[in-house]
């Protein structure tokens, strides 16, 4: 049976695949679990970057549908429903804890859970055909994923209330221009745009891209004083590895 997640590693890039198309790559709960498991692989294999993508049509409409309505209705399975929230809250935790940037392709549909875990990532690249919806508040559920605190961190408060309270579909062009994705492409063109960034991000000196996806992530939860203090801690640290020594070296041989 072909595996709904892949997970390869090359030249210090690893790669993450939902692997489901022909139903647009359901996030079950063994899919949320393969996803958590090999995000911290990834990790624990010193990947400096990660690109994660999906095969098919779309990326994914997110929940398995038939596996949460029976998680839903069934007494017998509240354990299991439980275990699938914190499925999804867990997988967050372990995109933002991998030390190296991770570049997410999106193309297709993208949905409620499905999208919002993909918040984790670093830098988000879009086919021109990328349709994003969160669609938690019609049926009546909630946000997954801190999504609630990242999302606006990265639009604003006010666009964030838009997409989640309305649960319009977001386009590719209008996501660019809210600063949602970072880049638009076409979709025969977008393999080679994840391919030519984490060739970018790889290129980089190891211990000062980990610091600075570090230093990003948790300097928007300080004070400017701490900010400060903690890039001056970086900026030593960094600066005192051999890797900079090297760098800044060749730098002036040039």
């Amino acid at each position: 049976m072909t595996n709904k997640v892949t997970y390869e590693s090359r030249d210090s890039i690893g790669t993450i695949t939902l692997n489901n198309p022909e139903k647009s790559n359901p996030l079950s709960l063994a899919v949320l679990r393969q996803l958590i498991d090999y995000f911290r692989k990834s990790a624990s294999n010193g990947d400096l970057c990660v690109i994660y993508r999906a095969e098919g049509k779309n990326f994914t409409f997110g929940a398995d549908l038939k596996e949460a309505y029976e998680m839903l209705t069934d007494p017998d399975q509240k354990a299991k429903a439980a275990e699938n929230v914190w499925a999804y809250q867990e997988l967050t935790t372990a995109m933002l804890e991998h030390p190296g940037p991770i570049i997410v392709g999106y193309h297709g549909w993208i949905v409620g859970g499905g999208f919002e875990h993909t918040l984790g990532c670093d830098l988000r690249i879009a086919a021109d055909n990328t349709k994003i919806m969160l669609p938690e508040l019609e049926v009546g559920i909630f946000f997954s994923n801190a999504s609630t605190k990242i999302l606006p961190r990265i639009i604003g408060e006010g666009r964030a209330k838009e997409l989640m309270l309305l649960g319009d579909v977001v386009k590719a062009d209008r996501a660019l221009e809210i600063g949602l994705v970072n880049r638009v492409c076409a979709p025969e063109e977008l393999d080679s745009l994840l391919g030519e960034y984490a060739q970018k991000l790889a290129g980089k000196a190891p211990l000062a891209l980990k610091t600075a996806k570090r230093q990003i992530n948790e300097s928007q939860e300080f004070s400017i004083d701490h900010a400060l203090y903690k890039e001056g801690r970086a900026m030593i640290d960094t600066g005192q590895s051999d890797e900079a020594k090297k760098r800044i070296g060749a730098f002036f041989k040039k």
